[in-house]
């Protein structure tokens, strides 16, 4: 059928999750103008703000984390789960969706649980390398199943690359530099750090940037510090210290500016964040977070692999290090560059669109009047 689609995109938490699920949502409308989307997410997560922000209907369901031992929340977790997927259903039904797409969370197990007991097909994208327990859920009932990394143990996975939002996935970061440093008020020509923890931020980042800020202020470096809401870098009277050659935020909406403004990036290897180095051409040094089931890590292997970043423990990542080894790379623009080039081999940059053709290309097969797949 080529009229309208009604869909809802599942994911939230962490712009982690958030990101990929807008781009694939932006990437349908730019498609498929017509279509209807709505998000689902909880009140807990950055999908409050973003998925607004983006223009997009958000609806919430409850957060109802599988619990990791014995408790009180284990008794009550599947009263919680079961009342999470009558409300899902019961959104689903009132949006007329007439399909699911998940990208990951603690919302997508519910929703793909309503899709399936509802009939409606379901769509799965994996950020990890290391798919999450949601998606090993919802891909086994899955019309497509996409991945940014090889072999994630999903069932028929194709790997697409990462969906990222065209003003990243399209971004020229050379003619967007001057732009770039001009937001984040810088008025000379000194080597730009940045530095970010993701969208939570990274305490033990934060202290390692504080404990060298002197030596690179010294080393004519400027610092720019994303330290994540609420991890601000305080002076002793309890303000948040701005000096010379250093600027701290909590929180970047342009992630863009970001890449362009840096010559060096500091930042966990989550996936959305390993992929958009690479499609940017950003050199940078990764710093994987240190609990969970070591994905950060496998997420950075192929970028480290191919030369465009430098990999090192978080328990590693000291001021020490800073002064012994990111110094250095900061002043070596032969360096760089080659860093540079060696991420733009890794970068898939049409990752949302691919997405968005095989969702569209599905509904294209199906009989708008019996609702059968078509041959």
């Amino acid at each position: 059928m080529s009229e309208p689609i009604r869909l809802v995109v599942a994911g939230g938490g962490t712009a982690g999750h958030i990101s990929p699920m807008l781009a694939i949502a932006d990437a349908i409308r730019e498609q498929r103008p017509q279509s209807q989307i709505l998000a689902l997410g909880t009140a807990q997560g950055l999908e409050t703000k973003l998925v607004p922000d983006a223009g997009y209907r958000l609806e919430l369901i409850p957060k109802v984390p599988m619990p990791r031992s014995i408790s009180k929340d284990l008794l009550t977790f599947p009263f919680n789960f079961i009342k999470a997927v009558r409300q899902t259903t019961r959104i689903l039904r009132q949006d007329g969706a007439q399909g699911l797409i998940g990208v990951g969370g603690y919302v997508c197990t519910p929703a793909y649980i309503a899709a399936k007991r509802m009939g409606l097909p379901i769509f799965v994208h994996e950020a990890n390398s290391v798919a999450g327990l949601a998606n090993k859920i919802g891909a086994k009932h899955a019309k497509v199943v996409a991945t940014t990394f090889a072999q994630t143990g999903l069932p028929n996975e194709q790997q697409i690359g990462m969906p990222m939002r065209s003003h990243v996935a399209r971004m020229d970061r050379t003619a967007l530099r001057a732009e770039a440093r001009e937001y984040f008020g810088l008025s000379d020509d000194k080597p730009v750090l940045l530095v970010t923890g993701g969208s939570s931020g990274a305490l033990s980042l934060n202290r390692a940037i504080e404990g060298a800020l002197s030596e690179l202020a010294a080393a004519g470096i400027h610092t720019v510090h994303i330290t994540g809401r609420g991890k601000q870098v305080m002076t002793q009277d309890g303000e948040p210290l701005q000096s010379a050659g250093y600027t701290q935020l909590e929180y970047v909406d342009r992630m863009d500016y970001a890449y362009a403004a840096a010559d060096l990036m500091i930042c966990r290897s989550g996936a959305g964040t390993v992929c958009e180095l690479a499609v940017a051409q950003v050199p940078s040094v990764l710093v994987p977070l240190p609990i969970g089931n070591g994905e950060q890590k496998l997420n950075a292997r192929e970028l480290v692999a191919a030369g465009g970043a430098l990999l090192v423990d978080d328990q590693d990542f000291t001021p020490e290090y800073l002064t012994g080894t990111v110094l250095p790379l900061l002043g070596d623009k032969d360096r760089l560059e080659q860093m540079s080039r060696a991420a733009g081999t890794q970068g898939r940059a049409n990752a949302a669109e691919v997405m968005a053709r095989q969702v569209i290309e599905y509904f294209d097969t199906v009989d708008s009047v019996t609702g059968k797949e078509g041959k």
